[in-house]
C-alpha cells in the first residue's frame, strides 16, 4: 500500500465506521440478508454497448478536495433523473468522512432505480463487500492503492463470487497491472490522484493501452462536459464515472449520453471481447 496521509485518514475513517457498523449488524446477518435479495445485473455486459460510450452517474455530496458540493435531500430523486437521462449505472458513494454518504444512500438508490447499482467507498474488508451485496449492489469500487496485493485478490475474488462487478480503480502503470493480476473485469483510470489531490485528465490516455481489451475500461473524474465525454471515449473508453459536474454544474446525462453516442467515435473505440 502507498502510504500518505490523506489515505492513511480516509482508510482509518473506513476502518471505523465498519467497526461500528459491524457491532450493530453482524457479517453473518449481512451473509443472510445477501441471500434474500435478487441476483446482481450483469454490469460488464450493460456498460459494453455497440453503439455508445456508457455513463455511470455518481451520487456525490461531498469531497477531500472541495468539501461540500451539493445539498442532496433526496438521492433518490436524483438517481431517477440521472435513469431517466441515460445512464448506464449508478454510483453510490458510502464513505461517511470526508464524502458523507452512507448505505443508506444506497438503499435509497436501490429501491428506485432498475439500472445497475456501484457500492462506491473505499473497500479494505470483506465486510463491506458482503454490505454491498446485502444493501442490493450490482457492483463494488476497489481502489489499488488502499490495499496490500494478496488482499485485492481477495476481495476481487470475493466480489465477484457473489455475482457483482468489482470496479478496480487505478493512477498508474503499476496500479493497473496489479488490477489485471488480480482478475478484474473493469478497471477505473482515476485523474485523480488521491495522495496529492491533483489531477490529470491525459492519465486514461496514458494507461488505457496497457488495459487488455477484454476488461471494461472505466474513465473517471475530470469530466466537466460533453468534449471531455469524447475526449475520454476516443482514448478507449467504454464508460465515464462523472459525478460532481452533475451534481454542482449544469451538465446533465442526456447531454454526456448524447456525446457518448457520436458516431466519429465508432472508428477510434475498440470492442471489448467477451
Amino acid at each position: 500500500m502507498i502510504s500518505g496521509s490523506l489515505i492513511d485518514d480516509l482508510i482509518g475513517g473506513v476502518r471505523a465506521g465498519v467497526e461500528k457498523r459491524e457491532s450493530e449488524v453482524s457479517q453473518g446477518e449481512l451473509k443472510a440478508r445477501a441471500l434474500r435479495v435478487p441476483e446482481a445485473l450483469d454490469v460488464v455486459g450493460r456498460l459494453h454497448s455497440q453503439d455508445a460510450v456508457s455513463v455511470i452517474a455518481e451520487v456525490k455530496r461531498s469531497s477531500p478536495s472541495h468539501g461540500p458540493l451539493a445539498d442532496i435531500p433526496d438521492p433518490a430523486e436524483l438517481a431517477r433523473g440521472y435513469q431517466a437521462g441515460g445512464a448506464a449505472m449508478i454510483s453510490v458513494i458510502t464513505e461517511e468522512q470526508f464524502f458523507h454518504g452512507s448505505v443508506a444512500d444506497l438503499d435509497a438508490v436501490r429501491n428506485e432505480v432498475a439500472v445497475p447499482v456501484l457500492y462506491k467507498d473505499f473497500v479494505v474488508t470483506p465486510y463491506q463487500v458482503w454490505e454491498a451485496r446485502a444493501h442490493g449492489a450490482d457492483a463494488v469500487s476497489i481502489v489499488v492503492t488502499t490495499v496490500e496485493q494478496p488482499v485485492l485478490h481477495g476481495l476481487v475474488e470475493r466480489v465477484h463470487s457473489l455475482g457483482m462487478t468489482a470496479l478496480v480503480e487505478a493512477h498508474s502503470a503499476d496500479e493497473v497491472a496489479r488490477a489485471v493480476d488480480a482478475g478484474a473485469r473493469m478497471i477505473g483510470v482515476n485523474a485523480r490522484d488521491l495522495r496529492t489531490q491533483r489531477m490529470d485528465t491525459g492519465m486514461f490516455a496514458t494507461l488505457a493501452p496497457q488495459i487488455p481489451d477484454h476488461i471494461v475500461r472505466v474513465a473517471a473524474s475530470g469530466v466537466r462536459g460533453p468534449a471531455d465525454m469524447i475526449g475520454y471515449a476516443r482514448s478507449g473508453a467504454h464508460a465515464v464515472l462523472v459525478g460532481e459536474s452533475l451534481v454542482r454544474h449544469r451538465t446533465t446525462v442526456a447531454d454526456l449520453v448524447a456525446a457518448g453516442r457520436h458516431p466519429s467515435l465508432w472508428a477510434v473505440r475498440p470492442p471489448v471481447r467477451h
